[in-house]
């Protein structure tokens, strides 16, 4: 059966399987929130099929996202990742890992858990938007803005708008599909 998709992902198996089955499903879990943010933040500067071919990479290199391991990275744990040909290796955002894993858990002593953070600021519901055409979405808003800002001031980094907004997106915060998609009405 042939399905109308969002047009960013037509043509590629591998991006349909995963808008099919993960874009913009809500998730509530503190390890797949971390692990959407630290590929979120690989991705600044690339394209997303960029950094979904070296996910499972990332996964094995980053000890599946496990930020109580990645907060006790050391030198040689850094130097490792970055002749990690499997991986994008860039010092400043290995580096920003370690530094998120470390704010992670700090907003989770703080709020019982990095889930109930985030989804406070839509109020535990996602933002259904109603896109005609993908390329018509926003890069960010004013909510990315601000959650952007709140997590800077939390001490992570590489989490500008943009990437906060793509987050959003992945984790289900905010439904761009495209109206037509037949995942808009399921997610």
């Amino acid at each position: 059966m042939n399905k109308n998709r969002c047009g960013w992902c037509v043509g590629d198996p591998l991006y349909e399987a995963y808008h099919d089955e993960e874009w913009g499903v809500p998730v509530y879990d503190d390890a797949r929130l971390f692990e959407f943010l630290i590929l979120e933040t690989f991705q600044a500067g690339l394209s997303w099929i960029t950094v979904l071919k070296k996910r499972e990479n990332f996964r094995k290199a980053f000890d599946n996202f496990d930020y109580k391991k990645i907060v006790n990275y050391d030198a040689s744990k850094i130097e490792d990742l970055l002749q990690d040909a499997g991986i994008i290796r860039n010092k400043l955002k290995v580096n920003a890992t370690i530094t998120n894993a470390q704010a992670f858990m700090k907003i989770q002593e703080e709020f019982g858990s990095f889930s109930k953070y985030i989804w406070n600021f839509v109020d535990g519901t996602p933002i259904k938007n109603k896109v005609k055409i993908y390329k018509d979405a926003p890069a960010n808003t004013p909510l990315s803005d601000t959650i952007s800002k709140d997590l800077k001031k939390r001490g992570f980094k590489f989490v500008g708008s943009t990437v906060i907004y793509a987050q959003m997106q992945a984790t289900g915060m905010v439904n761009d599909h495209e109206v037509s998609c037949f995942r808009y009405h399921e997610v």
